[in-house]
C-alpha cells in the first residue's frame, strides 16, 4: 500500500470514528432528554381523582412526561413513598407518626396538599328494604373487634330488622378509609373485627355488596355515586338525626363524623429536580376543583387550591396535622390549617 493510499485509508477511518462518536453522543442525549416517569401509588379513594387529572393532563400535554398510578391503599402507598419509591402518594387520611419517622428515617421530604373532602359512605345491597338509617353506635356494635364470631344477623344490630345473615364488606388494613372508619366509629384506628370481606380495591368491594342482599359495606363516596343503580346508600346518624352524604351535607358540616379530607404528598427533592414533576403538581391543583367535583367528590373552596399552590411553589414541607387523624374536621377548619401553615 502506496503512501497516498495509506493516507485516504486513515482518513476514511477517522471519518468513521467521528461518524459513529456523534452517533453515540446524540443516541445519549436523547436518552438523557428523556424524563423519567412520575410514579404515584397510594389510596383507592383518591385514585379517582389522580386518575381522571392524568388522562386530562396526558390529552391536552401530549408531549408531556409519563405517569404512571398504582393503588395499594394509604398505609401501602405511605410504604413507599417513604422509601423513596415514588414522587407522589395519595392519602385518604394525613401522614402517621411512624409513617412521618420512616420518611425522616430515608431524608424523604413531604408536601402536604389537601386536594378535596369525602363523604365516607355506608351501603348496603339495592334490594335491602329494611335499612335506611344506621347510628354510630350500631356502627360499633357491628364493626368493633368484640363483634367478630357473635354479631352475624342484622336483627342482633336493631330488632325491628329481620333475623338474617348480615354479611360485612370494606377496606383492608393498609388503607386509609379503613383507618379512619374505624376511628370514627369504634373510637380507636384498625380496631375492627376481622371476619369480613376485605380489599384495597373499592371496585371489588362495590361488586361484592352488590351481588349480596344481606350485605354492608363502606367506601368512598364516588364509589357509591357511580354505582347508585346497584347499591343503596344508609343515612348515618351521630345524635342529631339521620344524615345521607352528599356534597350539601359535607358543605353544612351536618354529615359527621364520617367527612374527611383527601390528599397528596408529594417527594419536596423529586420536585425540586424533575421539572416534568413541577408541571405536572401545578396542573393538578389547577384542574383539582372541577375534576373533584366530576369524579363525585367535594371541591374545596378557591382559596384551599390558592393555599395548596402556595404551599407547594415555597416547598412548604411537612404537615399540619402532627401525625394525628381529626375527626369532624369542617372545610373551613382545615383552610384555617393551611393558612397558619
Amino acid at each position: 500500500m502506496n503512501a497516498t493510499t495509506r493516507k485516504l485509508a486513515f482518513n476514511v477511518g477517522i471519518l468513521a470514528l467521528i461518524a459513529s462518536t456523534a452517533a453515540l453522543l446524540n443516541s445519549c442525549k436523547s436518552v438523557q432528554s428523556k424524563p423519567s416517569p412520575i410514579k404515584i401509588d397510594g389510596s383507592s379513594t383518591v385514585f379517582p381523582i389522580t386518575d381522571a387529572i392524568v388522562k386530562e393532563y396526558q390529552k391536552t400535554q401530549p408531549n408531556k412526561v409519563q405517569v404512571q398510578v398504582d393503588i395499594s391503599g394509604t398505609g401501602g402507598g405511605f410504604k413507599k413513598f417513604c422509601a423513596g419509591k415514588t414522587d407522589i402518594t395519595n392519602a385518604s387520611r394525613p401522614i402517621r407518626p411512624e409513617e412521618m419517622q420512616a420518611c425522616d428515617k430515608a431524608q424523604v421530604r413531604y408536601i402536604e396538599l389537601p386536594i378535596a373532602f369525602d363523604a365516607l359512605t355506608v351501603v348496603v345491597n339495592h334490594d335491602n328494604n329494611w335499612a335506611s338509617d344506621i347510628t354510630v353506635a350500631e356502627l360499633k356494635k357491628l364493626w368493633e373487634p368484640a363483634a367478630e364470631g357473635k354479631i352475624n344477623s342484622w336483627q342482633q344490630i336493631r330488632s325491628s330488622w329481620p333475623d338474617k345473615p348480615i354479611n360485612l364488606y370494606g377496606p383492608g388494613k393498609d388503607s386509609g378509609t379503613f383507618d379512619y372508619f374505624t376511628e370514627a366509629t369504634v373510637g380507636k384506628a384498625k380496631a375492627s373485627r376481622n371476619d369480613y370481606t376485605a380489599s384495597e380495591d373499592d371496585n371489588a368491594l362495590v361488586e361484592g355488596v352488590s351481588k349480596d342482599p344481606n350485605a354492608l359495606g363502606y367506601f368512598g363516596l364516588t364509589y357509591y355515586e357511580a354505582n347508585q343503580n346497584k347499591l343503596k346508600a344508609i343515612a348515618v346518624n351521630s345524635g342529631k338525626g339521620p344524615v345521607l352524604p352528599s356534597r350539601q351535607t359535607v358543605e353544612k358540616i351536618q354529615y359527621q363524623p364520617l367527612t374527611r379530607p383527601l390528599f397528596i404528598y408529594v417527594n419536596a427533592r423529586s420536585s425540586q429536580i424533575k421539572p416534568g414533576l413541577r408541571d405536572f403538581v401545578a396542573f393538578y391543583i389547577q384542574q383539582a376543583p372541577t375534576l373533584v367535583n366530576s369524579v363525585g367528590y367535594i371541591p374545596l373552596p378557591a382559596e384551599g387550591y390558592h393555599l395548596s399552590w402556595i404551599h407547594f411553589n415555597n416547598g412548604k414541607v411537612g404537615t399540619v396535622f402532627d401525625g394525628k387523624t381529626e375527626l369532624n374536621l369542617t372545610i373551613g377548619e382545615l383552610l384555617r390549617k393551611q393558612a397558619k401553615f
